[in-house]
């Protein structure tokens, strides 16, 4: 497993323009943000024809003869504060329609790179790790940055506006208002050396606590056979704290920077009404209402939205770590080939040529210079000590990993072929059956592809037909997360079926009556024999007695293959691996798999 990687210094901006562009061109990016400029356009407007307004008043009163069209003035006002709420409805509008696009374009990229990942990622990172992207991440992305990013535009328009406002009644007023924000900017730098990597520590202190309760929930029975609750908990708590600790350092934080702001423009503030009281000059009434508004109206969003800038920095962390699964490496993708029959594989012949595979580039080889051929319909075990290589074939098949070399099946060499070509050609049963959340029908046939006579037959064969009638809602039964509302054999019966509806011409199957009762044991191993008869079928075996009645044993040692013959044939060599595999198993065992391989020899000759 790697070390979660944790960047530092200041986001990049780069992350910025990758997140803006998510959500659209660079046209629609400048109409929204030309949206926002008239909206504080026509607020700022109605702010200033107030003022404009009260001068006028002013005036008039001052000139007994002047009467003013009151009405015509009430006219604009309205028509300028439609325009505001006009302006308002359309600029939340594109707001939201681009940053919903942004998210979900970004959720989709990194699912799609997810399900294209290489094997090799997902044994580096943990579930709790790549669960924290989709969650608390992708969270913050949905729910959290879009009202950030446009306090953020609100707030910078909104001084903007007053800076221009105020200027217009003093000019003088653009010093001090000038050194205000050089002043703030200062310490938003400040703040954001500690909060920035405080917010990144958060982020990474929170996968640890999803790995922890996805590994709890998986292994919830084997914690309460060995009476660990306490255990668990102890690291659970160990966990949050760790995680408490960051969350509360960067609360702190925040507030403190908040209460330094609001002291801070409490301060400017008072000082400029005083300076009215101590500069004598000729305002007019509305030019001084105009200006003591404005800064107040600053005094009660400036620190907020300093806060909200510096805020902004430290959750765009969420769409860093976002973004770096978008540069992960995936799969290759190869160009179809269209000579290749429709009906292909139609026999199953498997042929290893040179085949060598290695788990990481750097790691020694898994696979050594694999040479072997498998006839078409033949059924194959596949034994070796643990660590052997075993499994590592069936990876090498599915290409779960770089291959070096030539798999070819049926003349066709799949490792030229487009991954989601080859894959659905093989059908397997895992060991530990995997369901999904859905029905009943959605696992059996998760294409589609397939009429309800084919999966009803299926489900017959497997002996799930009644069991599923039962149920009201028949294929359409849901199933629970990982199959939970299905015993271990009934999950493994459903995996069978599966494969019984695929009826693929390889099937390879790893140890899948390992889990099970031996009733269930015994109608896999007879609907294996009676459904996959004319398929070639493969099998990992972790007990020997599921493989003596194969065609051909493949003996596996560190990578290798060092023995490929029939049973009986391998047990003839008393100096060979597989007879002292069989031996170890004790006198008894050893008899009836020696009985067990003599009879099939004994039949295969006869036929």
């Amino acid at each position: 497993m790697a070390k979660e990687n944790m960047s530092s210094g200041r986001i990049k901006t780069a992350v910025y323009r990758n997140y803006f562009r998510a959500g659209g061109n660079y046209l629609f990016i400048i109409l929204v943000f030309l949206a926002f400029i008239g909206a504080q356009a026509a607020a700022n407007g109605a702010d200033y024809f107030i003022s404009y307004w009260v001068n006028l008043e002013q005036q008039a009163e001052t000139k007994e003869n002047e009467e003013l069209d009151r009405e015509f003035i009430i006219y604009i006002y309205s028509a300028i504060t439609s325009a505001t709420i006009i302006m308002a409805l359309t600029h939340s509008i594109f707001y939201f329609i681009f940053f919903t696009r942004a998210s979900v374009k970004l959720h989709d990229t990194i699912f799609a790179k997810i399900s294209q990942a290489t094997m090799r990622f997902f044994n580096l990172n943990p579930t709790g790790r790549i669960l924290n992207r989709f969650s608390k991440d992708m969270g913050s992305i949905d729910e959290y940055i879009p009202f950030i990013i446009s306090d953020v535009l609100e707030i910078i328009l909104l001084i903007a506006g007053t800076i221009i406002l105020t200027s217009l009644v003093d000019p003088w007023l653009l010093l001090p208002s000038a050194g205000l924000l050089f002043f703030f900017y200062l310490l938003r730098l400040i703040y954001l050396e500690t909060s920035r990597s405080v917010k990144r520590l958060e982020g990474i202190t929170h996968s640890p606590i999803l790995n922890h309760i996805t590994a709890s929930i998986q292994g919830l029975s084997t914690i309460r056979a060995f009476s660990a609750e306490k255990d668990l908990i102890l690291e659970f708590d160990s966990h949050q704290n760790l995680h408490s600790s960051a969350q509360y350092l960067f609360i702190s934080a925040s507030r403190a920077f908040g209460l330094w702001m609001d002291l801070i423009c409490t301060i400017f503030v008072s000082l400029i009404l005083i300076s009215f009281l101590v500069f004598d000059k000729d305002y007019y009434g509305g030019d001084v209402g105009l200006i003591i508004t404005q800064y107040l109206g600053l005094t009660i969003v400036v620190q907020w939205g300093i806060r909200q800038w510096s805020e902004l920095e430290n959750s765009m962390t969420s769409v860093e770590r976002v973004l770096e699964y978008t540069t992960i490496e995936t799969e290759s993708v190869r160009k179809p080939i269209s000579s290749i029959p429709r009906a292909w594989p139609e026999f199953g012949g498997i042929n290893f040529q040179n085949v060598s595979m290695k788990y990481n580039p750097n790691d020694p080889l898994i696979l050594k210079n694999l040479n072997f051929n498998i006839l078409p319909q033949e059924k194959i075990g596949i034994v070796g000590r643990t660590g052997a290589g075993k499994t590592s074939i069936i990876a090498a098949l599915f290409q779960l990993y770089d291959v070096e070399g030539s798999i070819i099946i049926d003349n066709v060499d799949i490792t030229k072929l487009p991954l989601e070509e080859s894959r659905p050609k093989i059908s397997i049963i895992p060991q530990e059956p995997v369901l999904f959340s859905g029905s009943i029908r959605k696992n059996l046939d998760p294409f589609e592809e397939y009429s309800d006579d084919i999966l009803w037959d299926a489900l017959e064969q497997v002996e799930l037909k009644h069991t599923v009638a039962e149920i009201p809602a028949g294929l359409n039964a849901a199933v629970s997360e990982s199959g939970s509302n299905f015993s271990i054999g009934e999950k493994q019966l459903i995996c069978l079926g599966r494969a019984i509806v695929r009826n693929n011409r390889i099937l390879v199957m790893d140890e899948a009556t390992a889990n099970v009762d031996p009733y269930t044991d015994s109608l896999i191993q007879k609907t294996i024999r009676k459904k996959f008869a004319g398929c070639t079928v493969i099998t990992i075996a972790h007990r020997l007695h599921t493989v003596m009645d194969s065609d051909r044993i493949m003996v596996v040692e560190a990578g290798e293959i060092v023995e490929f013959d029939r049973p009986y044939n391998l047990l003839q060599k008393t100096d060979g691996l597989f007879y002292t595999m069989v031996q170890t198993t004790g006198e008894t065992v050893a008899e009836n798999l020696n009985t067990i391989a003599k009879e099939n020899h004994l039949k295969q000759k006869v036929t």
